[in-house]
């Protein structure tokens, strides 16, 4: 493929993409601002254990979606139509048992679980409340990903960012009715999320309505070695999102002893920020995605080469922007969510934004190359990169460095983490570049 005709797609799909998934991050965030200011800070602290689990179950269905996605796309540049129907088939079947089993956690064990992840008895009514609802409407979420994935790489990025944008909007306004005439607490936070995703499907389904679609469920054997395949492709896109949840669940546990829930809902505040800045990294990875995986599939190794080189240069640009803003805001950034203006809330979320923050100049390009390596079907690496930055070594640190440093050694112990996994990852890259052109990308 040109260069010029690369860099209007590397464009299009990205800048759709990060749009899209800027949408997607503001269902935390609106979630975040309107119980802050309803419920305060308890309400806070309820979310920021609850949206863990809202965090796996949407890694879980970005998973089945990225994986299924890049496995139809290469299949397609191989003209290989049918098997690319079937890996789709193969997708909705995955998303559909996996929506069965966190449904059934969501109506009968919602309670325990919330108990178990740090809620006391003053928040556990109300996190139970959230996770009963997002667990129940699984299959929603899951879908949601899975189409949205399908379609993206179906040469429609445009219909997959207004259905983002869609539900974004709709998740702001349902969260005022639900929250404040209604009076619904949290209960009609985790229901305006729900009832947005819908409205997010129903703009989906015009890809089928419309005829636009090429690819479509059909009769096929079921093939476990499929199924793993796509398991496997979309693992490191399931560990990028399950990253930020096991250090929410690691991160309040630790806080919890240190600082309480003040201390749980500080942390609160920045990691529902730092979900922003990861859904425009996000965005980046998944907008590369179709073209890396169109690239393998073509055996275009120059359209994979320039695609990773601009997405690497944009998000290191991007992140020493966020970090500036960040710093130069942080108490402004904090007052929005500090409704009962607690002092001790906004000194250790302040501190926090500007140490914690620095770690997002490292996580974008962890992120790219997580998603080089999958979409180039080399998903080993891949998950490689992500399980180091999602567990590995981020469990260690934050356990080692709060015991010495206490809240300080929370945030730095993010940051340590990505810098050490992005110099592992800018190694793998290079030695990746430095195979011969036969097995370069294999």
């Amino acid at each position: 493929m040109r260069k010029d005709k690369i860099i209007k797609e590397f464009r299009k799909y990205v800048s759709l993409s990060v749009l899209g998934m800027i949408c997607l991050s503001a269902y935390i965030l609106a979630d975040t601002y309107f119980i802050s200011v309803a419920l305060g800070v308890y309400g806070l602290t309820a979310l920021n254990i609850s949206v863990a689990v809202f965090g796996i179950l949407f890694g879980v269905g970005l998973m089945i979606g990225i994986g299924g996605a890049i496995q139809y796309s290469i299949l397609k540049g191989e003209r290989k139509d049918k098997e690319a129907n079937s890996t789709f088939t193969h997708a909705c079947l995955i998303g559909l048992l996996v929506s069965v089993v966190f449904s059934t956690i969501g109506i009968f064990f919602a309670g325990p679980l919330a108990a178990t992840l740090g809620a006391d008895e003053t928040i556990l009514p109300m996190a139970e409340a959230y996770m009963k609802v997002i667990l129940g409407a699984s299959p929603i979420i899951v879908f949601s990903n899975i189409l949205t994935a399908f379609i993206r790489n179906d040469n429609n990025p445009k219909l997959a960012m207004a259905a983002m944008v869609t539900g974004s909007l709709s998740n702001i306004v349902l969260d005022w009715v639900f929250l404040f005439p209604l009076d619904m607490g949290m209960l009609g936070a985790a229901l305006a999320t729900v009832c947005s995703m819908i409205l997010g499907v129903g703009v989906l389904s015009m890809h089928f309505i419309t005829k636009r679609n090429k690819f479509s469920l059909c009769k096929c054997k079921i093939q476990i070695k499929k199924i793993a395949n796509i398991i496997f492709l979309g693992s490191s896109a399931f560990i990028n999102e399950l990253s930020l949840s096991i250090a929410l669940v690691t991160f309040n546990l630790i806080i919890l002893s240190i600082e309480g829930n003040i201390g749980v809902a500080a942390y609160g505040v920045v990691a529902n920020i730092a979900i922003i800045v990861m859904s425009i990294f996000g965005g980046v990875a998944q907008g590369i995605q179709p073209l890396l995986s169109k690239g393998q599939g073509l055996g275009d190794n120059n359209m994979i080469k320039l695609v990773l080189r601009y997405a690497i240069v944009l998000v290191f640009i991007m992140s020493i922007g966020i970090y500036a803003l960040t710093f130069i805001f942080s108490h402004e950034i904090v007052a929005i969510f500090n409704s009962e203006a607690n002092e001790t809330l906004a000194l250790l979320a302040g501190r926090g934004l500007r140490l914690y923050f620095i770690g997002f100049i490292f996580m974008g390009v962890n992120i790219i190359a997580a998603a080089f390596f999958s979409s180039i079907a080399n998903a080993k690496i891949g998950l490689l990169i992500s399980v180091l930055r999602g567990c590995i070594i981020i469990i260690p640190m934050a356990l080692i460095l709060s015991s010495a440093f206490e809240m300080t050694g929370i945030w730095l112990s993010f940051v340590l983490t990505e810098l050490i996994v992005c110099a592992m990852a800018l190694i793998l890259i290079y030695n990746s570049a430095s195979m011969s052109p036969a097995s370069k990308f294999a």
